[in-house]
């Protein structure tokens, strides 16, 4: 196979060839297969460069004007594009991009508003939360006190499939559990979520309301989801899923919490924050703002509205009947009842296909196991791919599991997909595979 580059800075791993060799392997494998997990995108090899670069030589523990160490002139500088770029993009009072992930930035805002023991009012794992949002197996749950509220039946709405999140349970448990903070957000959740009627349940017991955005953040930043921000006191997300930047957090809020907040961020949490990737932050919110973000958001939705409807036509059932965002998460069961969640990810792994299982509503099955699958379009959508494309990918989805145990099957998917990847490399200047590559917020490619 030939040598072909993996960064700007490849020169620099000749030094290194064992590093150099799984940087190839790791190209090759997301240019050749099809990514599909919903926390997963491509960036742009502006982020890439930025991640990087020299700033990770830096530290800077502090904020801009208030560092322990000398010589952070230029990262002062950097730090404060990428606060106001924030800012701008989401129309925020305040902005800090110091928190790793969105986990971290998570527990920063409960250390900032609440007490050891307060109690919180926030989405339950099994149906769509996140572990920071109270699961017995994330620290939060040792700190504080979660109630957890979840999704309606799916045969309770007769003019609807159900499994939304019911309101009329937040609204009982925050009158009966009086929570000093509503956590609005999900990790695993298809449908749009408004932050205004947790604002009237938390305003009415008095509690404050953070909504995590870390997976619509993206969409909400090219206006295909509606915004909390200015809704919510705090507004916590990732900018590595639909924002396409690198793996980090920010938290937004209003001015009033801006020194609670970066206090609980450093010194309350974290140390010398990572100014590369803050960099890199700087370049996606920068990305982000331009008009054709908005084009790629709502090509985002489109492809994943086709997506959940090939899927259904394939004989899954999708939760909650659809998608509204940039995310599906489908029930194996009547498709076929033998099926687990684990046994469908490792298979369509083995054909050139990465999703990842995740439990369903009232699963009966354990989160190891599960019966659902958790599919995203961000990232293909980013290389370049329509709605023609993602009909193609649920036939192949299907496919692989209907014979998930005939090899030359199996064989055949994963040449299919090899041939529909190789239509869209996400970095062919890495590769040398076409022109599509890094489309960005481009017209669609060859899916209509």
């Amino acid at each position: 196979m030939p040598r072909v580059a993996s960064s700007p800075f490849d020169a620099w791993l000749d030094l290194d060839p064992a590093v150099a060799a799984l940087l190839h392997e790791e190209v090759e494998r997301q240019s050749t297969t099809l990514q599909l997990i919903a926390s997963e995108n491509f960036t742009s090899p502006a982020v890439l460069a930025a991640t990087g670069s020299v700033l990770t030589n830096k530290y800077s523990e502090g904020y801009p004007g208030r560092r322990y160490y000398g010589g952070n002139r230029v990262i002062d500088e950097v730090e404060d594009l990428a606060r106001e770029r924030a800012k701008a993009l989401f129309g925020a009072e305040h902005a800090n991009v110091q928190p790793h992930a969105g986990a971290s930035a998570n527990v920063a805002v409960y250390n900032a508003l609440l007490e050891p023991g307060d109690t919180v009012l926030a989405m339950r794992l099994d149906q769509g939360g996140h572990l920071t949002h109270g699961s017995p197996a994330s620290i939060t749950s040792k700190f504080w006190r979660f109630v957890s509220y979840g999704v309606t039946p799916a045969s309770s709405d007769p003019e609807g499939p159900g499994e939304m999140i019911d309101f009329d349970q937040v609204a009982d448990f925050a009158k009966r559990e009086h929570p000093k903070l509503i956590v609005a957000g999900a990790t695993a959740y298809p449908r749009l979520i408004y932050a205004e009627p947790f604002r009237e349940i938390a305003d009415s017991v008095g509690a404050r309301l953070m909504f995590d955005v870390a997976h619509p953040a993206g969409l909400i930043a090219g206006k295909a989801h509606p915004s909390p921000v200015g809704v919510a006191d705090v507004v916590t997300l990732t900018t590595h899923k639909t924002l396409r930047g690198p793996r980090g957090a920010a938290i937004l809020c209003q001015a009033e919490l801006a020194k609670t907040i970066d206090s609980a961020v450093f010194p309350g949490l974290q140390g010398g924050p990572l100014e590369h990737v803050i960099a890199a932050k700087a370049v996606a919110f920068g990305e982000a703002a331009l008009p054709e973000f908005a084009d790629y958001a709502a090509r985002v939705v489109r492809n994943a509205r086709a997506l959940a409807d090939a899927l259904a036509t394939e004989g899954f059932r999708l939760v909650s009947g659809g998608t509204d965002n940039h995310l599906i998460l489908i029930d194996l069961r009547p498709f076929d009842e033998e099926l687990t969640g684990k046994e469908a990810q490792e298979v369509l792994d083995r054909s050139g296909i990465t999703l990842n299982r995740n439990t369903i509503p009232d699963d009966p099955r354990s989160a190891f196991v599960t019966s659902g699958l958790r599919l995203g379009t961000a990232a293909e959508t980013t290389a370049g791919m329509g709605p023609d494309d993602m009909v193609l990918i649920a036939r192949l989805i299907s496919t692989t599991l209907r014979h998930r145990h005939d090899e030359d099957a199996l064989s055949n998917v994963r040449e299919a997909v090899r041939e529909l990847c190789n239509r869209f490399p996400p970095y062919p200047q890495f590769t040398g595979r076409g022109e599509a590559g890094f489309v960005g917020a481009g017209a669609d490619s060859g899916g209509g």
